[in-house]
Order: C-alpha cells, then structure tokens, then sequence
C-alpha cells in the first residue's frame, strides 16, 4: 500500500524506513529539506511541499503524522483539511493528550486514529509497541502498515474509539515513570549501602532470570557499564513530564490513587531545584537509553 508520512525527526524516519522494508510505498514530507532527502535516499518518494505531498497519494488516502504533540499536529490537519475526506485515514502517531485527539477526530474530516508508540529508536530495529484509538475500518485498513511498523501483528492492536490509543501511551509512560523511579531507588541503595558494589554486575545478574529483569533494567546495566558504577558526569537532572502529569490529572479525576507514580513524577520536578539524587542520575541516563534523549551533565 501507500502511505504518506509528515514528519521526519529520529521517529518519523524508522516509520519510513520499516514501512519501505515491507515492500510499501512511502511518500515523505517535512519542513526539513534535510530530513526529506535522508528518507528519498532510503526509497521514499521525496515532496519538497504539503500541496506536493497530497498530489502524489491517491484517492484514498493514507497518512501517518509524526509531528510533535500540540499545536504542531492542530496546524498540519488545518493545511490538510480541504484535501481530506471519509474515505481518507490520518493517523497521529505522537505523544498527544489523549483530549486532543478525541477532539480532532470529531473534527477531521478523515476517519481519525490516534496511534501511541512505544519503544524509541531501538525500533528502528524491533518494531515498536502501537496503542491504536479509532474506528475499525481505519485500523483495518492501516494493518499491513501497522504490521510493519510494530514488532509484528503481536505488536499492535485497536484500544478502542477515538482517544483510546494515546490515553493507553499515556498512562504506559506514567508507569514508566515508576519502574525509572524503582530501579532508581534500589540502585542508589546499593551504591550508598554497606558494600562496594559493581553495579554493572548487580544489573546483569538481575537481567538473567531474576523476577525485576526486564528492559528497562537491560538500560541500567548498559548505563553503569558506559558510565561508571557512579554514573560519572550523569546530572541529578530528569526531563519530561508532560505525560506523567496527564495520567496523575486522570487518577485525580478519576477518584484512582496513583501514589507510586505521582512520587516519580515529583522527584522529576525536585531534580531541578536541588542536586544530590543518585537514582534521578540513573533516571536521567536511562532516558537517554530508550529515547536518545540529550543527557544533562555535571559540570
């Protein structure tokens, strides 16, 4: 099938490229011309502008945003807006506030699926986890791309109505923030407790067969092996936060109590008003592990 795709950061790439190594047709556009260049040379047809890019995909179409979350997806719909209609599908394949996509699929003319991605840029490789909100005909239609850009047809699935998918991602990265503050936690005992500790061997003997091992902890083990058993130069500092704060709003509202998860999120805030904190060290670093995000560094 054909898929047009509108965003071509680290993300908007791997869909690209996973997409073409299905056997698909893959039309890209951003404001980048960089970026778009970097896409045509892995097989992708190249649109040097949106007015482009709607020419080159049939009458059915079939688009994948991967723009950042706000108004960034609200201003790309409105340029797209009088090229739609019922038989096209959009999808927002971003980290949007689960409201906002309910709103926009009552106000775009495409079927609309909200489409939440787990698994940074080690899915460039894998495939990553796609939480999908949105009509089933949409969702049907988007499969054999869903198959490609997933793990596999494991790898993704139909939430439910509009909203569903990034609600899902939302409170997913709410339990993230937890697991972080976890192994955090543990970490910083064992590196201020009573013994001299590897904690790179800690971690990879946890990783085999151990009840906790999981990803995350495979991150932990690759921190303090790249690292440092200290973490070297790795800030008390942790970024993010949008949507940890989504899902503790929700538990408020809700009546649902989220204390494991409101902690995490708090001692994310209190990392950039004071110093000190060897498991927000841990969670900065491993922040970098699974989304390549920048790591703030000791001077």
């Amino acid at each position: 099938m054909q898929l047009g795709l509108i965003g071509l950061g680290r993300m908007g790439q791997i869909v690209v490229d996973r997409t073409l190594a299905a056997g698909h047709d893959v039309v890209a556009f951003d404001l980048d011309d960089e970026a778009v260049a970097t896409a045509a040379d892995a097989g992708a047809d190249p649109a040097d502008s949106l007015a482009d890019f709607v020419d080159q995909l049939g009458s059915e179409k079939r688009i994948w945003l991967m723009v950042p979350a706000g108004e960034a997806v609200d201003v790309t719909l409105e340029e797209l807006e009088d090229h739609l209609d019922g038989d096209d599908v959009v999808v927002d394949g971003g980290n949007s506030y689960f409201e906002d996509s309910v709103r926009r699929a009552e106000s775009c003319p495409a079927a609309y699926l909200d489409c939440g991605t787990s698994g940074g840029p080690a899915g460039a490789e894998l495939g990553f986890s796609l939480m999908v909100g949105g009509p089933q005909w949409a969702y049907d239609e988007l499969e054999p791309v869903f198959d490609a850009v997933a793990t596999g047809p494991d790898g993704h699935e139909r939430m439910g109505p509009a909203g569903s998918g990034h609600y899902v991602k939302m409170i997913h990265n709410g339990v993230e923030y937890a697991l972080m503050q976890a192994y955090g936690e543990g970490f910083e005992l064992l590196h201020e407790g009573r013994f001299d500790l590897d904690l790179e061997n800690v971690a990879s003997v946890w990783n085999n067969g151990a009840v906790i091992r999981s990803w995350l902890l495979e991150l932990c083990e690759e921190a303090f092996r790249e690292e440092g058993t200290d973490l070297g130069t790795v800030a008390d500092r942790v970024e993010g936060g949008s949507t940890g704060t989504w899902t503790v709003q929700e538990g408020l509202e809700q009546e649902v109590p989220l204390p494991l998860i409101y902690t995490a999120l708090s001692e994310r805030f209190g990392s950039r008003a004071d110093d000190g904190r060897f498991s927000r060290r841990l969670a900065n670093r491993l922040r970098y592990g699974f989304g390549r995000h920048e790591v703030p560094r000791r001077e």
